[in-house]
């Protein structure tokens, strides 16, 4: 197994930081789930209700934009912040763009391809850092605030 130098917190000595995060992950994820809906809904009417025949792929696309533009600015989307948990890189920063961006673009590869986001669970479940699929791919870690 590679280890690459880190600059976040040891889960071994700094346990706090990593305890609930799955849970927490899960909740941010209905939360989110639930916005994402309302956000297309709003859109609805400006598409002439043609989006109903489309809307599981207007929510990719705005499930999309919502991930990549609030972990962007925050380095969480609404319900991490809710849930209590934000994402960091493996230096312990914020996340920029474009890892804000290849993280949304993981996570979107995993929603679609099942046996992928069952892999990324379990991975969160029983990791040390609690890190899905595409978490450990780009060296990213949900963290308790």
């Amino acid at each position: 197994m590679i280890h690459l130098e880190t600059a976040l917190p040891d889960p071994q000595r700094y346990p706090q930081f990593y305890d609930g995060v799955p849970l927490k992950r899960g909740v941010a994820w209905l939360i989110d789930v639930m916005l994402i809906g309302i956000f297309c809904v709003i859109i609805l009417p400006f598409t002439a209700f043609t989006g109903i025949f489309f809307f599981p792929a207007m929510m990719l696309v705005v499930g999309f934009l919502y991930r990549w533009f609030t972990i962007s600015g925050h380095s969480s989307t609404w319900g991490m912040r809710l849930a209590g948990i934000e994402l960091r890189d493996a230096r312990g920063a914020h996340l920029e763009s474009g890892t804000a961006f290849l993280h949304t673009l993981g996570y979107s590869v995993s929603v679609a391809i099942t046996p992928l986001q069952l892999v990324s669970i379990v991975m969160m479940l029983f990791s040390a850092r609690k890190q899905g699929l595409t978490d450990h791919l780009l060296g990213t870690v949900a963290l308790n605030k």
